[in-house]
């Protein structure tokens, strides 16, 4: 499972390379932005977006600028200077220095959460590849939120089964401001006469058996008979029930190995 996750951070990883720059960044609040203008060294300068979209620009004062690409705000303010008579050619140069509002966070179970810039079109794996791939702790299950049109969503994706599948459709494309969170991988516990009793990752389709190595297998006392595991019912009540080696262990389940009699 751990190889699996490796390589499929590593294709993410190839994806993020292969499409950078792909698309034009749109320019937001808190966007830091260097600007020159050929042979009008007076011009130039740096400044941050406004909260409204705006930067404030010599000879022409305020200009609207938040949702155009790099080159769109390069060529209204180039036909602002013109139009308004300041300069007959004029041949403006933008660099963006800081990306602020196009940033996605990736919290949870990775190697390296944070805040992380968008720059052209990113999807959920790209934005993992990114912070580091899953932590060893980190489960599967990914959750991201995203809000378009002034509604929030949340998109539950299994990477693991995604990948597998060649569902990529799944993979979905991220924007400044989305989330994605990386839940803890799934537990369950030993308890008993084992090597090492405690928590222990779960895995998918684990039977007790597996379970039990997880915990180091049986210690000097322990009897592979009369296992009995603990779990919740569909009301939240504990239960205890009777298993076997090659029952499927559940999520928070409590696997009790008793001692040999002989």
């Amino acid at each position: 499972m751990k190889r699996f996750v490796k390589w499929m951070m590593a294709a993410a990883l190839v994806l993020t390379v292969g499409i950078a720059g792909a698309a034009e960044v749109l320019l937001g609040p808190g966007d830091v932005v260097k600007l020159s203008v050929y042979g009008s060294p007076d011009l130039s300068l740096e400044t941050r977006v406004s909260e409204s979209g705006n930067i404030t620009f010599p000879l022409l004062g305020q200009v609207a600028v938040g949702g155009l690409s790099v080159a769109a705000a390069e060529k209204k303010i180039g036909d602002m200077l013109e139009k308004g008579g300041y300069l007959k050619k004029a041949q403006v140069n933008m660099l963006v220095t800081t990306l602020a509002s196009q940033q996605v966070s990736v919290l949870g179970y990775v190697n390296r959460p944070g805040r992380y810039a968008v720059e052209g079109r990113r999807k959920v794996l790209d934005l993992l590849a990114m912070a580091g791939g899953i932590h060893g702790e980190g489960g599967d299950m990914i959750n991201l939120v995203r809000t378009r049109n002034g509604a929030t969503t949340r998109e539950t994706i299994d990477v693991v089964d995604m990948v597998r599948k060649g569902e990529l459709n799944k993979d979905y494309e991220v924007a400044g401001g989305d989330i994605i969170y990386v839940e803890r991988a799934p537990r369950a516990y030993v308890s008993g006469e084992v090597a090492r009793p405690g928590a222990f990752r779960l895995e998918r389709g684990m039977t007790v058996q597996q379970a039990v190595a997880a915990g180091g297998g049986l210690n000097q006392r322990g009897s592979n008979k009369g296992m009995k595991i603990t779990r919740k019912d569909a009301g939240g009540n504990p239960v205890t029930i009777d298993v076997k080696a090659n029952d499927l262990v559940q999520v928070d389940d409590v696997i009790v190995v008793r001692e040999s009699w002989f």
